[in-house]
């Protein structure tokens, strides 16, 4: 099969947003080597660290220089930052022709798509721009990054070694709505089945595609966008439901998983002989993921408008 280097050729660098590798240590022959994105802090950082600790090779996506310089202290001969936006798909392709050459030949061993934004905000009233900004980078920055990599996970035939894996991060809201969340939510449930899509396309090549989907994880990402939310549509009829929700999700941060049993999972995802296509690591999974599958939607409809204010007062 012919490589699918095609219209990645011919692309202007941006040498400024990315670090070179050539200044790096070199990877053991025996090393895997994982690219993961959106590793500054958080669950990304949690994987990287992981797969580090774990004697692999990491190239850890980070858009601060300043960040950049902290993961390479930390990962020492065994990891080096990568510097670009996963908006950016110029800087993408620069740093995979960067990665290409360090793995000198060989394969990569998988790719995490873990960067991410989120945004929340009334669907109807939300502005436009963000709900673009949230789709470009949760959604299309996956296409972006498994565009890129892929000829380096193996689907370029030139490469010697193992195929790779292409694990996808998405979320519970990869498959749930909640409300305030509909950006988050169709980005998560595209990247979902644009990753089945991918898996049995890319069966021709011998690269496997993963998702994991965490629950509540214990970072601040919803709790600080819902304050913002709720200040902002504060004067409209969401403004109470927003306040709710701010709540709820301050429980939520506090309730939810530690980073490191993320970390466990997508590490399990990218090293066992036989993984599964979708992981669902949640907090109480009794409550947050069976009974949300079972019940009927009406049911969790009234469940949720309840719970935060948007059912009509009698």
């Amino acid at each position: 099969m012919p490589p699918l280097h095609g219209p990645q050729r011919g692309f202007i660098r941006k040498t400024e947003q990315f670090v070179s590798l050539k200044g790096s240590q070199n990877m053991r022959q025996d090393q895997k080597a994982f690219v993961v994105t959106g590793a500054s802090t958080g669950i990304g950082r949690a994987i990287a660290d992981r797969l580090v600790a774990q004697g692999h090779f990491v190239f850890a996506s980070v858009r601060k220089q300043a960040d950049a310089d902290t993961l390479n202290a930390a990962f020492g001969a065994n990891g080096r930052a990568v510097l670009f936006d996963v908006a950016d798909e110029a800087a993408i392709l620069a740093a995979a022709e960067e990665v290409g050459k360090a793995l000198q030949g060989r394969t990569l061993a998988g790719l995490v798509n873990n960067a991410g934004i989120a945004l929340p905000g009334p669907a109807l009233i939300q502005p436009m721009a963000e709900i673009a900004q949230v789709m470009d980078v949760n959604f299309m920055g996956v296409v972006r990054c498994c565009r890129a990599f892929a000829p380096l996970l193996g689907a370029d035939p030139a490469r010697s070694g193992p195929k790779g894996r292409i694990l996808n991060i998405t979320s519970v809201s990869g498959k749930f709505g909640y409300p305030f969340t509909a950006a988050y939510v169709a980005a998560k449930h595209a990247v979902e089945g644009f990753s089945d899509s991918l898996r049995r396309e890319l069966l021709l090549v011998g690269i496997d595609v993963i998702v994991v989907g965490p629950g509540a994880v214990k970072t601040p990402i919803w709790e600080k966008g819902a304050a913002v939310g709720a200040n902002r549509y504060g004067d409209t009829i969401w403004g109470k439901p927003l306040e709710k929700l701010t709540q709820s999700l301050a429980a939520m941060d506090q309730e939810g998983l530690e980073v490191g049993v993320i970390a466990d999972v997508v590490e399990e995802a990218l090293t066992t002989s036989s993984p599964k296509t979708r992981y669902a690591p949640v907090p109480n999974k009794l409550v947050n993921w069976w009974l949300a599958r079972l019940l009927p939607p009406r049911v969790i409809d009234r469940f949720v408008g309840k719970s935060l204010a948007l059912l009509p007062e009698a």
